[in-house]
């Protein structure tokens, strides 16, 4: 089965510098796929994917969607795939209702052709359907966008960090609604910058300064993880961070929540430990933990 979306060496600068934003990028998108690009901003998401749907120029390399080139193809592509920025970019003086009719109608198409594919967001709409789109909540905002991208049946769909800035509560229904549309077969790449939500994808690629670092299925990354992972506390942090750097024994440490997670080379936990504990550190919390999507993100940073 061909892959619905390719990067082959993908190569993307800006300015008379040439400060490089996509760095030799290649990955593979299959048909129906819910795939994530998992990275802080300013890593090269939202410039790969201007490039996919035909916004953006690369330097070198070659993208292609639905086996469709972004370059010579670039009008038949704009017709099957949908695009959800990071910012929000409808029309702000025209209503909820005002802003779907107006982005169906770009399409040839109409709200009722493919309203079973935003029924379960628009109901949530429906109550503000007259309401200017500027005025609305970041959450609702959210969904309103959804809803115009998908409106005209896409092939494809792009969301660029789309639950940036939206609650808690919001980005939960916005990742269940992304399980429904990926039943009826739309293939979606989605950027976000939150590693909790990778492993609410099939699959996800770890990129940093444009470059990917890994592309895996979630629970493969969380396998491959090499070392014993131990989380450590104490009521005196700055201190603790402090010690750890100091100790010979210890591989990585850094700042996870309200601990310190750190890899520690081999047979040297209980050194560690009695280092700790003769320092006489307050409250101290030494023990292993299983580590999480940004633990294994931390890790190949380093590498």
């Amino acid at each position: 089965m061909a892959s619905e979306i390719i990067l082959d060496d993908i190569v993307k600068t800006y300015g008379k510098g040439k400060q490089l934003a996509v760095d030799h990028v290649s990955l593979q998108v299959q048909p129906g796929e819910l795939f994530g690009l998992i990275g802080p901003d300013g890593a090269g998401k939202t410039s790969i994917f201007r490039i996919l749907t035909t916004l953006l120029l690369a330097d070198s390399g070659n993208a292609s969607v639905a086996g469709l080139d972004v370059v010579k193809d670039y009008k038949a592509i704009r017709k099957i795939v949908g695009y959800m920025p990071g910012k929000f970019s409808l029309y702000p003086d025209l209503t909820v209702k005002e802003n779907l009719q107006f982005f169906a109608t770009v399409f040839n198409s109409d709200i009722q052709e493919n309203y079973h594919l935003i029924r379960d967001i628009y109901v949530q709409l429906e109550p503000f359907k007259e309401r200017r789109a500027g005025k609305l909540s970041g959450g609702m905002k959210q969904k309103l966008a959804l809803c115009c991208a998908l409106i005209h049946k896409p092939r494809v769909l792009f969301l660029d960090e789309p639950t940036t800035g939206v609650d808690p509560v919001s980005r939960k229904e916005f990742w269940q609604m992304l399980a429904r549309l990926k039943e009826q077969g739309i293939t979606i790449l989605v950027s976000t910058p939150y590693m909790d939500e990778a492993g609410l994808c099939e699959r996800i690629a770890f990129i940093q300064n444009g470059k990917i670092l890994k592309t895996e299925t979630p629970d493969q990354i969380l396998k491959e993880f090499p070392d014993a992972l131990y989380k450590i506390q104490s009521d005196n942090m700055y201190h603790l961070m402090e010690l750890l750097k100091q100790i010979p024994e210890i591989k990585s440490s850094y700042a996870f929540g309200d601990s310190v997670h750190a890899t520690i080379k081999e047979q040297g936990s209980q050194t560690v430990r009695q280092r700790l504990i003769d320092a006489g550190l307050p409250s101290l919390v030494f023990e292993t933990t299983k580590p999480q999507i940004e633990d294994c993100f931390i890790q190949y940073l380093h590498e």
